[in-house]
């Protein structure tokens, strides 16, 4: 069980060679297929500016960039192995200035107010700190009628959370409940709830 704690603990902070493995494996597999099937529920704005929170290895960087061609995209991750995996998959588009990648916490995203026309967290928000002040937060950043849109993994009814929270400190996979409650708490209006049932996937929309 240490070892397997060593390993999945990095889904919250990949550290190391074990994070190394595991930033590399969140750009494809069901993770792929996962981000794929809730960003088309994110009606992503055609321009302005777009920024995700918890890039991990940054190929929602690129979906994002390939649904939307005239926005800029910025990643934000508090992990330097995140964020170095992030700069790597989308140099190109880094050095063309329709990308970058920042090292900063959602508890405290270093952007104005207003600033951004959509944010997005895939698979991330699992292990936010005070989730309904990590969530007004996202709020502030985002302009009026911007869209913040959550894709997690594990929607809180698999029946499988409470093995993943024993074995990863700080997680916990929310039910669509509990995320629509936070959400509201947080100022959130127009929140919606889509379901893959059989993954036990979840998408959830919410309007500033």
């Amino acid at each position: 069980m240490g070892l397997l704690s060593k390993i999945f603990g990095n889904t919250r902070k990949p550290e190391g060679f074990w994070g190394k493995m595991m930033v590399a494996g969140m750009n494809g597999g069901s993770h792929a297929e996962m981000a794929s099937w809730g960003l088309g529920f994110g009606d992503v704005p055609s321009e302005g500016e777009i920024l995700d929170i918890g890039c991990g290895g940054g190929a929602n960087l690129q979906r994002l960039m390939q649904h939307s061609l005239n926005s800029k995209v910025i990643g934000v991750d508090y992990s330097p192995v995140s964020v170095q995996k992030s700069v790597k998959v989308n140099t190109a588009a880094i050095k063309e200035g329709r990308c970058q990648v920042l090292s900063a916490n959602v508890a405290q995203l270093p952007f104005a107010d207003n600033t951004f026309t959509m944010a997005t967290a895939f698979e991330t928000i699992y292990f936010w700190p005070d989730i309904e002040r990590s969530f007004a937060e996202v709020r502030r950043v985002l302009v009026l009628g911007g869209k913040f849109l959550i894709v997690n993994e594990d929607d809180g009814l698999s029946g499988n959370n409470g093995k993943w929270e024993k074995l990863i400190d700080g997680m916990h996979a929310y039910t669509p409940d509990e995320v629509k409650t936070h959400l509201t708490a947080a100022g959130f209006k127009n929140i919606t709830i889509h379901r893959n049932e059989p993954k036990h996937w979840l998408a959830v929309t919410a309007v500033k």
